[in-house]
């Protein structure tokens, strides 16, 4: 069997670097918001080109604690509006209902399933006072128009960065384009913990010192409390793990890049829609390959096909956020992109341990298929 993705061969790479980083941390004794922490925090900042990063629980509440952050500094105020692709993960939305501001769904490019800027100028009005723009699969969202859009109608940017790490454009990387930028290092992620874990990245030193309060219970000083906080911090051992693995990201990612390279070249079924990806018109760092999705109107053949040829694949994601049960509200509303996205789009494998040989036998199964 091909897997999907290996964690623990990806993993088992470093074993002795991460043993070594736990076991620091377990002697020292210092298991909260100590050194390894502080050191992450400064090595991740250095790498995405931002002043701060704040290292939270999870990439969900590094989005939400970026809203509520806004709000406590008078920023965002409850109804305001949101614009965010309609095609998002639900947890790009669940971090605005979770502040009560409301959510406007729009409609993504088709070619590079991230945001149309068209349709985000299309659903501006007055109460819309933010863009969540979603890096999705691992390649920026436009960001040069994202950011002249937001400059001329006076709108705060969001990265939904929890993809991309390391993506980058003209010498920009991802989570240094917006006002804050919201990172989640889930195992399976490019640079990931081995457990939940997340950050967000600033240049805003308010909300950063607000975001560093808010994480730990609303305080900077033990029992002295400013906000109604909650309790997202990243751990030690968490951090330490990820000093390890941040060392070796950007040579999991050329990898990456060479795996999507030989698939956008061999991959010849005309049944097969490949992503976006001329290296001759975009450059070739906008995307770090966290996911290589491909679109088949047969989808689910094409999923059981390769499962019998001992391919693993994953979907991401078969129901989009406006149809979800969770979403009641919005199940009236049709985005027919969006929805074509999620009946197509199937994921195959791609990681920094993946074989050459191995993709090769996958382009060949892709091939086959009829």
């Amino acid at each position: 069997m091909i897997n999907f993705l290996n964690l623990k061969q990806i993993n088992k790479q470093y074993r002795e670097e991460l043993i070594e980083a736990c076991t620091r941390v377990i002697d020292s004794g210092w298991y909260i918001g100590g050194s390894e922490l502080a050191e992450f925090e400064k090595n991740f900042s250095a790498y995405c080109g931002t002043k701060y990063a704040i290292g939270v629980a999870n990439g969900l509440d590094a989005l939400i604690l970026i809203i509520r952050a806004w709000k406590e500094l008078g920023k965002l105020k409850e109804g305001d509006e949101i614009i965010v692709p309609a095609n998002t993960y639900i947890a790009s939305i669940l971090a605005i209902t979770a502040n009560n501001l409301k959510p406007i769904l729009v409609e993504p490019e088709l070619n590079s399933f991230n945001i149309h800027t068209a349709s985000i100028e299309a659903a501006i009005t007055k109460k819309t006072k933010a863009i969540l723009a979603v890096h999705l699969y691992g390649q920026l969202a436009d960001m040069l128009a994202i950011k002249t859009i937001s400059e001329k109608n006076n709108l705060l940017v969001i990265e939904d960065a929890a993809q991309a790490h390391g993506a980058q454009l003209n010498g920009i990387k991802a989570g240094n384009w917006g006002d804050a930028a919201a990172f989640s290092f889930y195992p399976g992620k490019n640079l990931g913990a081995l457990g939940d874990a997340g950050a967000i990245t600033t240049n805003d030193e308010a909300l950063a010192n607000a975001l560093i309060a808010l994480r730990n219970y609303g305080s900077h000083e033990k029992y002295v409390n400013i906000f109604t906080g909650v309790n997202s911090r990243l751990d030690e051992i968490q951090a330490a793990i990820l000093n390890v693995k941040l060392k070796h990201l950007d040579s999991e990612i050329t990898h990456r890049r060479a795996i999507a390279q030989l698939y956008l070249d061999n991959i010849k079924n005309p049944l097969i829609k490949l992503p976006l990806q001329n290296i001759n018109t975009i450059s070739f760092d906008k995307h770090v390959w966290h996911l290589f999705v491909i679109l088949c109107e047969k989808r689910n053949e094409l999923q059981e096909f390769l499962k019998e040829k001992g391919i693993q694949t994953l979907i991401h994601y078969p129901i989009p956020p406006h149809k979800q049960l969770a979403y009641k509200e919005l199940n009236h509303l049709t985005f027919p992109i969006t929805e074509t996205i999620h009946d197509q789009v199937l994921s195959l494998p791609i990681g920094p341990t993946l074989t050459f040989s191995d993709a090769q036998k996958i382009i060949e199964a892709v091939n086959e298929f009829i």
